[in-house]
């Protein structure tokens, strides 16, 4: 008890020896030890004085910013409306949430909400800062998710979709250069169907096997980032593909349930932009958004697919058919000009049906598919209505007698025995003939007069085109 109260005496006695701190000096410990940077700043705009969290916030100590301009840390890009809003506050308006960008040590920008006074009585601007990055970050990185998907839904293809994609990443983070690589199970296939790149060219399609970084994403399904100091650690076969000068590439997988389909990937070159983990973590929440966009996008035009296209041969089908029918009509209304209907089936394909095997038919057609579009140009139409039927759609004629020609050659081209398999099968066809405007003027009377014409070549005795007359029997479906 005795030796407490000596203690506690001595301590006493110490305290009262010792000077009082000042209140300045007092006033800079309790700014100390706020989170948030107090500074003062001098008509000039040097720095006066500054807390201790100016080097949480800005990467420099006290003692390395008195005396500096202040707007030597501030963005360039938000340099005159500070420059501006400063003079404002010297004239004497208060800013109590103004926001600007300011320049880390480090190179990383930092969104700063500022309030700031003038005082006159020390001819000084006295100012609070604190960092909303984060707050910032987490608003943009909403955003830009929330467009991402919405982008999914009204887009309608995936090259505007990875347009929109690339735009809302370049919100988040250095994204000059950006490219999507997408992988094809099915083929096989990494292809880029979207590149921005401001040396490298697109890269060649390739296999999932190929040496490229992005098909080492899409093989280990993990996120890589490739630095000046982690470029030894590579495998040396990866080292060699780091684009020309490249200083960092980030790229990271977008999955879905099925596995990994293809790769987000951004990259910068000498003196440009630096990415670390936080980029990292940032590219790949937006590419888990942008993932589900894509095989949303993907699924949709795959169902678009299968319903205008006949899913064996490729060629469109018969609604298809029937909406380019119509858009041809009226084109052809307007600029009054001749188009022709092609009616054809092939004159033993149950034969082949019933001797070699479905396989063998299904082969078959799909090698017909490719020599029918092999007869006309790419602003024509092909379409499989079902079994062995086919319809050609030719716009644009000079002469309607030219429609007899192009059946002639399409006559002729599947006279020639295909090669299916190990079999030779001759499976020539009849075609029948149909001219807007003096064989019909709407879709039905076409088709109608295309299947009767083909119909009497087929009764003749196949392999021919029918002549332009009208068979009052319409026809059905043959095999």
């Amino acid at each position: 008890m005795a030796t407490g109260l000596a203690d506690l005496t001595a301590r006493k006695a110490y305290a009262r020896a010792m000077p009082a701190p000042s209140p300045p000096e007092l006033s800079h410990k309790v700014l100390d030890l706020l989170l948030d940077v107090v500074c003062a700043v001098d008509p000039e705009g040097r720095f006066v004085f500054v807390s201790a969290s100016c080097q949480e916030v800005f990467g420099y100590t006290p003692e390395e910013l008195r005396g500096r301009n202040v707007m030597s840390l501030v963005h360039p890009d938000d340099l005159e409306r500070t420059v501006q809003t400063a003079r404002r506050i010297m004239d004497g308006e208060a800013h109590p949430h103004f926001e600007n960008r300011y320049l880390h040590k480090d190179g990383r920008v930092v969104d700063i909400m500022w309030s700031a006074r003038w005082s006159e009585d020390h001819k000084l601007r006295i100012a609070v800062a604190r960092d909303i990055s984060a707050q910032k970050r987490g608003q943009a990185v909403q955003s830009a998710l929330y467009s991402i998907s919405e982008a999914a839904h009204s887009t309608e293809d995936l090259a505007e979709l990875f347009a929109h994609i690339h735009e809302q990443i370049s919100c988040l983070l250095p994204a000059k250069n950006f490219f999507v690589a997408l992988y094809d199970e099915k083929l096989d296939e990494i292809s880029y169907p979207y590149h921005v790149d401001e040396f490298d060219p697109v890269p060649a399609v390739g296999g999932l096997s190929s040496v490229t970084l992005a098909g080492e994403v899409i093989r280990s399904g993990k996120t890589l980032l490739v630095s000046p100091d982690s470029l030894a650690g590579l495998p040396t076969h990866l080292q060699k593909v780091v684009g020309t000068d490249s200083t960092y590439w980030l790229g990271v997988p977008l999955s879905s349930n099925h596995g990994t389909f293809g790769a987000l990937v951004v990259q910068s070159y000498a003196g440009g932009a630096t990415y670390g983990e936080s980029d990292m973590e940032l590219l790949q929440f937006v590419s888990a958004q942008a993932a589900a966009a894509i095989e949303r996008k993907r699924m949709h035009t795959r169902l678009q697919h299968i319903a205008l296209y006949d899913q064996l041969t490729g060629l469109p089908n018969r609604e298809l058919l029937h909406d380019r029918l119509r858009t041809a009509l009226a084109r052809a209304r307007r600029e009054k000009t001749p188009l022709s209907l092609l009616y054809l089936d092939l004159d033993n394909f149950k034969k082949v049906n019933d001797e070699h095997g479905h396989a063998t038919g299904d082969a078959l057609l799909q090698e017909v598919a490719r020599r029918l579009q092999g007869c006309i140009r790419a602003s024509d139409t092909v379409a499989r209505l079902g079994g062995d039927e086919f319809v050609v759609l030719i716009e644009g004629l000079r002469e309607s007698a030219h429609a007899w020609l192009i059946a002639e050659k399409i006559r002729l081209a599947l006279d020639a025995p295909m090669l299916v398999g190990s079999h030779a099968i001759h499976a020539p066809p009849s075609v029948g003939v149909a001219v807007y405007p003096q064989d019909g003027d709407n879709e039905q009377s076409l088709l109608r007069h295309a299947d009767a014409a083909m119909y009497r070549a087929k009764r003749k005795g196949g392999n021919q085109v029918g002549d332009d007359g009208i068979v009052a029997e319409p026809h059905r479906h043959r095999s």
